[in-house]
């Protein structure tokens, strides 16, 4: 299984998001990967991202190029979770063969918050969205358990 996650930019919350998860997947052959809405060309991990993201999985990202989201892309993975409801909206807009697959993070979990940007904030704000995630992710994590009768 493949899970997409999916930000703005894809140098913050949805590559947080994706080292994240893989880090603490414990299932056979379910991985994540990330891509941007909106990319930036030549765009790379944000600096407060890399760094927390080092500091608590030991993880360096610094250099992770951000990837353009493209139909393809929506094509190869089995679950696509955005980081707020607005994404997941122009997402089933414009990928509606696909709109079946296509949740905010917080929708699919049950808790139907979004995960805000931390762009340009501090490394503080950048701690208390890594916070969020890993907590939404464990949530995640079990749900994708449970659907697959694992424990």
């Amino acid at each position: 299984m493949k899970i997409l996650f999916v930000c703005s930019g894809n140098t913050c919350r949805s590559c947080m998001a994706e080292a994240i998860f893989n880090s603490i997947c414990d299932i056979d052959d379910v991985e994540a990967l990330s891509a941007g809405l909106s990319v930036f060309p030549g765009s790379k991990t944000s600096l407060n991202c890399s760094l927390i993201v080092n500091e608590s999985l030991n993880l360096d990202i610094s250099n992770r190029k951000a990837v353009q989201l493209n139909p393809f892309i929506i094509e190869q993975v089995d679950l696509v979770l955005t980081m707020t409801g607005y994404i997941r909206d122009v997402l089933r807009d414009t990928n509606s063969t696909h709109a079946n697959k296509i949740y905010s993070l917080g929708e699919y979990i049950g808790s139907n918050f979004d995960i805000s940007d931390p762009y340009g904030g501090s490394i503080d704000i950048y701690r208390k969205t890594f916070t969020e995630l890993k907590s939404d992710l464990e949530v995640l994590l079990e749900k994708l358990k449970e659907d697959k009768g694992i424990r």
